[in-house]
């Protein structure tokens, strides 16, 4: 009997839970690997939730779009920060977290085998969704400084894409789309009869003056535009599963066709925390990006000590290194080596698409899940792991 769908069968396992049985076995090790923030949701905000969730009423299934409050709170937001104004042309609408916003857009969007074009390196949950969907991921290569190729994008164009994905700032790299890029990525989309796919979930995190800019702010993109933003990084939800997709109105039937069926409604108490946190706002926020600004600065000169072993664009944006070193046979056996020697564990480029090992080792380094002197030892292992396994 046939045990697994042919669409899984094409889906990569997933990266993080393999590094992490790593970590586990290797007691002591620092992971640089998961891309998560070191502080949780405001505490006030946090203890609030006993008393609002003292309503009876709220046991019981909620709007499949999201809490009344909250979908308000969240166009406001729209409005005030991303210039996103929700009129008649735009749903807002609250999943259980950003993922499961672009795996329902997927579904409302696309049929079996059409195509989605993923700017290199792609964020790989959303190769997988787009691979679990039966539809093919395209990648087209960036420039070295991981900006994006418009013109490679363009030629990448064929009658079965649906739509053009970029995520700015970017996981894995962390660049900084230009606004000038993005303004051209969303008109090719305009007149090529495509959907721009959008993911914003590290717009807060920019640093050295870069500015993140929201496509669907762009006059007349909104009929084609699908934005993606996150509670789990900027306010430090991740568990607490709340994300919020931005979507053009005439798909509401579809998009609430599948909301219904994947979750109903995200979780009451988690829509309610994400309330009481946006009522802090972004002022909250700033102080630990600006903290995360010394860290990042820390790493990226920690890392100068590789010399010529490491090469990695000074980008601007998350809270990724995302660096190249030299090529290896078995990618796994670098990483498996490093955390049973060294104690310290980043994730592999192939993950996210970069599957010429053997002509480059990529490692993505994440410097946002642990305190500023944990960090600093663990880059110190990573370091020494490298000179190790290259013998410098």
């Amino acid at each position: 009997m046939k045990r697994q769908s042919a669409r899984m069968d094409a889906v990569d396992s997933p990266i993080i839970p393999t590094i992490a049985k790593l970590v586990r076995d290797n007691p002591g090790t620092i992971s640089l690997g998961q891309g998560v923030v070191n502080y949780g949701p405001p505490a006030q905000a946090v203890a609030e939730l006993p008393a609002l969730m003292a309503d009876g009423q709220l046991n019981k299934y909620q709007a499949v779009g999201g809490i009344a409050p909250l979908v308000d709170r969240f166009r406001q937001k729209l409005t005030d920060e991303n210039h996103v104004h929700c009129g008649t042309e735009s749903i807002v609408m609250v999943t259980a977290g950003s993922n499961m916003a672009f795996l329902n857009s997927v579904l409302a969007v696309a049929d079996p085998g059409d195509e989605f074009i993923l700017p290199m390196p792609f964020y790989f949950n959303q190769e997988m969704a787009i691979r679990m969907c039966g539809c093919v991921p395209v990648p087209v290569p960036t420039h070295r400084d991981w900006s994006l190729d418009v013109e490679a994008l363009a030629a990448a164009i064929t009658p079965r894409t649906r739509a053009i994905v970029t995520v700015s700032p970017n996981n894995p790299t962390g660049a900084v789309y230009s606004e000038e890029s993005l303004r051209a990525v969303n008109a090719l989309c305009a007149r090529s009869g495509l959907y721009h796919f959008s993911d914003e979930a590290y717009e807060y995190f920019t640093y050295d003056g870069a500015r993140h800019f929201s496509p669907a702010s762009i006059p007349g993109a909104q009929g084609h535009t699908l934005s993606f933003y996150s509670m789990s990084k900027n306010f430090g939800m991740a568990s607490w599963r709340v994300g919020y997709v931005v979507f053009p109105a005439d798909l509401f039937g579809a998009m609430n066709k599948v909301q219904d069926t994947n979750l109903i409604c995200a979780p009451v108490a988690s829509q309610l925390l994400a309330l009481q946190a946006l009522q802090l706002g972004r002022d909250w926020v700033q102080p630990k990006v600006a903290a995360l600004a010394q860290v990042r600065a820390q790493v990226n000169q920690a890392l100068q000590g590789l010399g010529d072993l490491v090469e990695f664009p000074n980008t601007q944006g998350a809270f990724y290194v995302l660096m190249k070193l030299p090529g290896v046979a078995n990618p796994m056996a670098f990483n498996r080596a490093m955390t049973e020697k060294f104690r310290v564990a980043t994730l592999p480029g192939f993950a996210f698409g970069l599957s010429d090992t053997a002509s480059a080792n990529y490692q993505r380094l994440s410097y946002g899940a642990l305190d500023a002197a944990t960090v600093a030892e663990g880059v110190a292992r990573y370091v020494a792991a490298v000179k190790d396994w290259y013998k410098a």
